[in-house]
């Protein structure tokens, strides 16, 4: 499927969790509506700490996602090993939010880790 952006309300969203999560991360996957990013799932038995966010993959019910989300308390906005191995397995949008969890501190990336644009949609 064709990602034409996120809507703005989820991406709010988003920033919202991360903030109430904070000293912790927060995981979770992204699903999709019409090419427009609407919707994250939040799997059973995710594990969340200071330093890392668990998605227990196989926990992950029938259906399509088109990448992940998870935030890094520590504000660098970049993926670690660990994120590009997780990226591999979920799709092909992968967003990570960054402390103060403001409408700046977030990126998008790709599968393997580079940077890509993703338009903010208002609905």
């Amino acid at each position: 499927m064709k990602i034409k952006g996120i809507a703005r309300d989820t991406l709010k969203f988003i920033l919202e969790v991360s903030k109430s999560s904070y000293p912790n991360e927060f995981a979770g996957l992204l699903q999709a509506e019409n090419g427009i990013i609407t919707e994250v799932l939040f799997l059973p038995g995710t594990e969340s700490g200071e330093t890392s966010a668990m998605l227990r993959l196989f926990m992950m019910p029938n259906i399509s996602t088109v990448g992940s989300v998870h935030s890094h308390p520590g504000g660098m906005i970049k993926p670690s090993t660990a994120d590009l191995q997780m990226f591999g397995k979920t799709g092909h949008y992968h967003i990570i939010v960054g402390y103060p969890y403001d409408l700046q501190s977030w990126k998008c990336f790709n599968a393997q880790g580079e940077e890509r644009e993703l338009q903010v949609i208002e609905e």
